[in-house]
């Protein structure tokens, strides 16, 4: 006698194909954040870096002498 709890469901097969269509949504946003986010924290270290050479290499504005009117 076979088993009836091996035998093909179709409505499990359509919850199970709903939830991995839910799930490969939920972690392609959750990738597509982390890429974001990802993205965002470069551009602001590069920004970081590129601003501390640059204010090391730039000189020094002339510094003014107060001069006093007699």
């Amino acid at each position: 006698m076979r088993n009836p709890w091996l035998k093909k469901n179709p409505f499990m097969s359509m919850w199970m194909s709903e939830a991995n269509s839910i799930a490969n949504s939920i972690r392609g946003q959750a990738a597509a954040q982390v890429k974001r986010h990802a993205a965002t924290a470069m551009t602001d270290a590069t920004n970081d870096l590129l601003g501390v050479w640059t204010r090391a290499l730039s000189t020094p504005p002339p510094t003014r002498t107060n001069k006093k009117h007699r």
